[in-house]
């Protein structure tokens, strides 16, 4: 069952990643997507489970109330689905789905007279740190948070979600200066490797948390496609390792 409520007290993204991350952890719920700007968090649970039980959690700076929603009764699902209507994964992931795009043709065009498969890969995996680590930049506050409810090292070690995004940064430069790259290589195996255990887990829990991958300025899902995702770049690492051992 999903219930909606409201939620005030939230100023930042931190505030409503702190939210999250409690209201993730309450038995019996299995997905939690809270809304900073209207103040609203939208609760999966196993069954029905109290305010107080929910309040609880948080910490006295945030209240936390049940939006009733009796004016939509009623509204044919007809019509409550063309006035709020569900998107389809494949829309929802559509701003991380472009910038692999623009990134992969990136990759391609600055090798195509003189083709190197390998360059290519060096090239998309160098693009890749450094644009994924722009975004993540953006918020530097709200983005360990969010980083931190599915990287297991972040979980443990919080500040390792504030230097992520510089870690992909220097990877980045790495890669496209081709400096070090087997150092850069060992380092994408590690820190990705950690990263996807964690989503892998978050999959199989059927969680509903917002990836952390794009930082916390666009709005993503988890899903397979963030699994997918990091599994090419370990891919492309395993492959380049073996080429250069």
């Amino acid at each position: 069952m999903k219930h909606t409520y409201k939620i005030t007290g939230m100023t930042c993204n931190g505030c409503r990643n702190s939210v999250q991350e409690k209201l993730t952890k309450v038995p019996g719920v299995t997905g939690v997507s809270v809304d900073l700007e209207q103040e609203k968090a939208i609760i999966e649970m196993q069954s029905h489970i109290s305010i107080e039980e929910l309040q609880t959690v948080l910490s006295e700076k945030y209240t936390i109330s049940e939006i009733m929603e009796d004016r939509f009764i009623n509204i044919s699902n007809k019509e409550t689905r063309s006035v709020n209507p569900e998107k389809t994964k494949l829309q929802e992931l559509q701003p991380l789905l472009i910038i692999l795009g623009y990134i992969l043709v990136s990759s391609i065009l600055l090798h195509y007279k003189n083709w190197n498969t390998t360059d290519v890969m060096l090239d998309f995996m160098g693009l890749f740190y450094i644009v994924f680590s722009f975004f993540k930049i953006l918020d530097l506050k709200g983005f360990p948070g969010s980083f931190r409810m599915y990287d297991p090292l972040a979980k443990v070690i919080p500040a390792y979600g504030w230097i992520y995004p510089f870690i992909e940064t220097v990877l980045g430069l790495f890669f496209l200066m081709r400096f070090q790259i087997s150092i850069a290589l060992i380092a994408t195996l590690i820190i990705l490797g950690i990263t996807t255990i964690g989503v892998t887990k978050t999959l199989l829990d059927k969680k509903s948390i917002q990836c952390a991958c794009l930082g916390t300025a666009l709005k993503l899902p988890m899903t397979e496609a963030t699994f997918i995702e990091n599994a090419i770049m370990i891919v492309m690492a395993i492959i380049m390792l073996i080429q250069i051992f």
